[in-house]
């Protein structure tokens, strides 16, 4: 996962108000916390951190630049107006290097199964215990002429070198399962349509 570098500003203004000058100004208001610090009231450019989440999901390690210094820090929450669609606030989460992380990456399928197979995918992300600089972009699960019946579990997975399992091992990631025959899917439309009751025309209906 790459890291990001974005000019955080503290905000000394806090409220409603506030928070509207400065999503006015182009800025998003942010608190940045953890390690048991005071909690950091700050402000993030809206076009640049709505970029780093579109392209890179909430996993991007940014580096704040505060003037006086800089932070690392993970996105946390991002709460988005419920009608306008536009970022309102940010919560973000201190690291350190070195330090470890727990965070859901998202789970990709590859290959063809068999011939004959309907494949479903019970999970679309893992959790996983990384170095919070080396966060992956994601894990594959390789399902090349899987057969029916084939089920990969959590704990198939192969991991990132220095990354641990945090999901349960035993959590179904994938099935491949028999397609249905056009039997099947037929018998299926008969039934899903033998509760369906055409009402009567009434009598005075020309």
């Amino acid at each position: 996962m790459s890291e990001v570098r974005l000019a955080a500003e503290q905000r000394t203004e806090f409220g409603k108000g506030a928070a509207r000058r400065t999503r006015r100004a182009g800025r998003i208001p942010a608190v940045l916390y953890g390690h048991g610090s005071d909690p950091k009231h700050l402000s993030l450019p809206a076009i640049e951190f709505a970029r780093v989440v579109r392209e890179h999901g909430h996993n991007a390690v940014l580096t704040l630049d505060l003037g006086s210094g800089s932070e690392l820090a993970l996105t946390k929450t991002v709460t988005h107006h419920p009608l306008k669609n536009y970022i309102e606030h940010v919560d973000l989460l201190l690291v350190k290097r070195g330090e470890k992380v727990t965070v859901d990456v998202p789970v990709s399928v590859t290959g063809e199964a068999a011939s004959g197979t309907l494949v479903n995918q019970e999970l679309t992300t893992v959790q996983l215990e990384v170095e919070a600089l080396n966060i992956p972009d994601g894990v594959e699960v390789s399902i090349e002429d899987a057969a029916v019946g084939t089920q990969i579990l959590a704990g198939d997975i192969t991991l990132p070198k220095g990354a641990s399992l945090v999901t349960d091992a035993e959590a179904l990631v994938v099935a491949v399962n028999a397609a249905p025959t056009a039997e099947q899917m037929e018998a299926e439309i008969d039934t899903e349509g033998a509760g369906v009751v055409e009402e009567p025309k009434s009598d005075t209906e020309d």
